[in-house]
């Protein structure tokens, strides 16, 4: 559990959270609603992955 980190969540039925991999910076976007969920990174307006600087490989 040490390569992921959870910066930001909100609700508790409807949950959306951000996860960053500490490794590659990249951010990922977990939705939950009831049973079902999915995981998919983030993008920006240019259709690239958001990155967090602090974690990037490529600082």
């Amino acid at each position: 559990m040490d390569r992921f980190e959870k910066v930001y969540s909100q609700g508790v039925i409807d949950i959306m959270e951000i996860w960053v991999d500490r490794e590659t910076g990249i951010n990922y976007l977990w939705r939950q609603k009831g049973n079902s969920g999915g995981l998919t990174p983030l993008l920006n307006e240019n259709g690239q992955p958001v990155i967090t600087k602090q974690y990037s490989v490529n600082k």
